[in-house]
C-alpha cells in the first residue's frame, strides 16, 4: 500500500469495489463511491464559496452518513464534528470559539444548533441522505457565501491543512482548541491501522460517539487506511449490540471500559450469538480497562483485548498493547505505537526505566500546538515534546504503565494517592462491578479519598467492610474515607467516567474531618451518601 498523507490520497488508493460503509439493514457503499462522494461534496462546497482553510461544523447524530460527511468534508477543508447534545449556548460558544463558516445539519432538523447558527450569521448546509445509493450516502444543499471560492483555494486539501478541530473536554478550565493536520490524522490512521493489522478482510462494529477523537480516527479513518469495512451503527446500544454483531459478522470493536463492562453484563445471554461470529480482537481505549474487566472480556470473547492510550492532541493512539504473539502486561497500556514515548522529570530531563513521571511523546501525529493560546502551548511542550500531562512509567522493556492524570492525582495533606490504584484494589472485590476513585474537598487535608461504587447485581456490601477489604491491600492514607454506593456513576459525553470536578457533581463539599485509617466508618453502620442530581438515581448499596 502507497504512503499517503491526505485524506483524499488515503481513499483513492483502496479498492474502488470493496465495500467501505455499511449500517444496520443497510446497503452496502463501495470505496469507489465514496471517492465520487467526497469529489461532489468538494463540487458544493466550492459552489457555496467553500474550500480549502474554511470551517466547517457538523451536527449530525451517529450514522453513516456522519462518518462519510466527515471524511468527505475534511478532505477539502476542516471539519468540526460537534455533540448534539449541546444546549443552546453551548453551540453558540462553540460556533463562535471555532471560526465555522458553516453548519452542516441533517434535512428536516430544527433544534438548538440551528438557532445558535442563525444567531451567528452562519451558513447553514442540509444534508439529506440516499441510502437507497448505499449506507453514508448524501447531497448537501444551502445558501452560497458569496459567489465561488477562489482557483488557490479550491480543490483537495493539502498535506499541512488542518483536516479536524476539536475542543479539549475543558472539565477545569477553558476547553482549547485543538487543530490537527491531515498529515496528523493520516499518521494516526496508519498507526492504528498497522498496530491492529487491519486488512480488507476486517469489519469493525462501531459504536462509538462521531464527535469524538476515539469513534473519529480509530473507528473509521483507521479502517479506511486498511480498505476495510465498516458497520455504523446509530451509537452505543447494549440492548442492540448483540444484534448488530449478528447482522454485521464483525471481526472487531472498539470501546470505552464502560461500554465493554456493559456488554459483559448482557453477554451470557448472548453466547451462541459470540460463538457464531468469532473477533480476531476486542481494542479499548479513552480511559485505564480493569485488568479484572480484561480477564472476564477474553475469557467471554476467546479473544485478545488490546488496550490503546490516546488523547485528542495525539490525533488519539500513542501507545497500545500488541497483538498475539507480542506480549501484553497486565496493568500497562503497552509500547509505544506510532509517536515515540518517554517519561519527564520535573526539570524537563528524561528520566530512565521505573521512575515515574509526566508521560511526553512527539512524532508527525502530534498537533503542533494550541489555537490562539500561547499560554498553553508554552506549558505543554518542552523541548520539543509534548507534555500529556498524564504520569506515568516506562520498564526496561518500554512497557507504559499509567499511574494517574497528574491533576486528578489526590494531594491528601501532602501523601499523593493515584486513584488508578485505589481502583485496582476495590474492583479485586467481587461484590465490585465498577468504581471511581477521586478527590474530595476536606478542610485540613486539602483532598481526601473518595471512591463511587456500583455492585454487581444481586450483591450485598457494607461501606465498612468494603474499607476493610481496601485497608488489607492500600496503605492507610490510600484507603477511601468515603464510599457512594450508586446504581450508576455519572459519565461524560463519550461514556468515559470523570474523576475532575465528581465530588461537586455527587454534591460532596469540604469536610472539616475525616476518620483516619479504619476509624468510626469501619463497623458499617456510617450512612450510605448517594446523589439524585448526578445521575436520576438514588443510591443502593444491594
Amino acid at each position: 500500500m502507497q504512503p499517503f498523507d491526505t485524506l483524499a490520497q488515503m481513499v483513492a488508493q483502496q479498492d474502488p469495489g470493496a465495500t467501505c460503509m455499511t449500517a444496520p439493514a443497510g446497503l452496502p457503499l463501495s470505496y469507489g463511491a465514496v471517492a465520487a462522494l467526497i469529489g461532489r461534496t468538494r463540487n458544493s462546497l466550492s459552489t457555496l464559496g467553500i474550500g480549502r482553510g474554511d470551517r466547517v461544523a457538523i451536527v449530525l447524530p451517529n450514522s453513516p452518513e456522519m462518518a462519510c460527511a466527515f471524511v468527505a468534508i475534511a478532505c477539502t477543508c476542516t471539519a468540526a464534528p460537534l455533540n448534539m447534545a449541546y444546549r443552546p449556548d453551548e453551540f453558540e460558544f462553540y460556533l463562535s470559539d471555532l471560526r465555522a463558516r458553516a453548519l452542516v445539519v441533517a434535512d428536516g432538523y430544527d433544534g438548538p444548533a440551528l438557532a445558535a447558527a442563525v444567531a451567528l450569521g452562519l451558513t447553514v448546509l442540509r444534508l439529506k441522505a440516499h441510502p437507497e445509493q448505499g449506507a453514508g450516502s448524501f447531497t448537501l444543499s444551502g445558501n452560497g457565501i458569496g459567489g465561488p471560492v477562489p482557483p488557490e483555494r479550491a480543490g483537495a486539501a493539502h498535506t499541512d491543512d488542518i483536516a479536524l478541530i476539536l475542543h479539549t473536554s475543558g472539565t477545569t478550565s477553558r476547553p482549547k482548541i485543538v487543530p490537527l493536520s491531515q498529515r496528523n490524522v493520516c499518521a494516526s490512521a496508519r498507526n492504528i491501522r498497522d498496530t491492529l493489522r487491519l486488512t480488507p478482510e476486517d469489519r469493525q462494529l462501531h459504536v462509538m460517539p462521531l464527535f469524538h477523537i476515539h469513534g473519529l480516527i480509530a473507528g473509521v479513518l483507521a479502517p479506511m487506511a486498511a480498505g476495510s469495512q465498516i458497520f455504523c451503527t446509530p451509537g452505543f446500544n447494549a440492548l442492540r449490540f448483540f444484534s448488530w454483531m449478528k447482522e454485521c459478522k464483525p471481526t472487531w470493536y472498539t470501546a470505552v471500559p464502560t461500554m465493554h463492562q456493559t456488554i459483559l453484563a448482557r453477554a451470557a445471554g448472548n453466547l451462541e450469538v459470540i460463538a457464531a461470529n468469532p473477533l480476531r480482537f476486542i481494542r479499548s481505549s479513552s480511559s485505564s480497562m480493569p485488568t479484572q474487566v480484561i480477564a472476564e472480556l477474553e475469557r467471554v470473547f476467546g479473544a485478545p483485548l488490546i488496550e490503546s492510550y490516546g488523547m485528542t492532541e495525539a490525533a488519539h493512539q500513542m501507545a497500545s498493547s500488541p497483538l498475539p504473539p507480542g506480549r501484553r502486561v497486565p496493568g500497562s497500556v503497552g509500547i509505544a505505537a506510532g509517536p515515540e514515548v518517554a517519561i519527564m522529570g520535573p526539570t524537563g530531563m528524561l528520566l530512565g526505566p521505573g521512575e515515574t513521571g509526566e508521560i511526553v511523546i512527539r512524532g508527525d501525529n502530534v498537533t503542533s500546538g494550541y489555537e490562539s493560546n500561547p499560554l498553553a502551548n508554552q506549558e505543554a511542550f518542552t523541548n520539543g515534546w509534548f507534555r500529556t500531562g498524564d504520569q506515568g512509567v516506562l520498564d526496561r522493556d518500554a512497557y507504559l504503565t499509567l499511574t494517574g492524570r497528574l491533576k486528578e492525582i489526590i494531594n491528601r495533606g501532602g501523601e499523593k494517592v493515584s486513584p488508578l490504584e485505589v481502583d485496582a484494589v476495590l474492583m479485586d472485590h467481587p461484590a465490585v462491578a465498577q468504581v471511581v476513585t477521586f478527590a474530595v474537598p476536606h478542610g485540613r487535608l486539602g483532598e481526601d479519598v473518595a471512591a463511587a461504587v456500583v455492585l454487581h447485581e444481586g450483591q450485598e456490601l457494607s461501606e465498612g467492610a468494603l474499607r476493610t477489604f481496601a485497608a488489607s491491600r492500600l496503605a492507610d492514607y490510600k484507603v477511601p474515607r468515603t464510599v457512594l454506593f450508586m446504581l450508576e456513576i455519572p459519565k461524560g459525553a463519550t461514556g468515559k467516567l470523570q474523576r475532575i470536578g465528581l465530588a461537586a457533581k455527587l454534591g460532596l463539599g469540604p469536610q472539616a474531618g475525616a476518620p483516619d485509617a479504619l476509624g468510626p466508618a469501619a463497623d458499617g453502620k456510617r450512612s450510605i451518601k448517594s446523589s439524585n442530581s448526578a445521575t436520576g438515581k438514588p443510591g443502593a448499596h444491594k
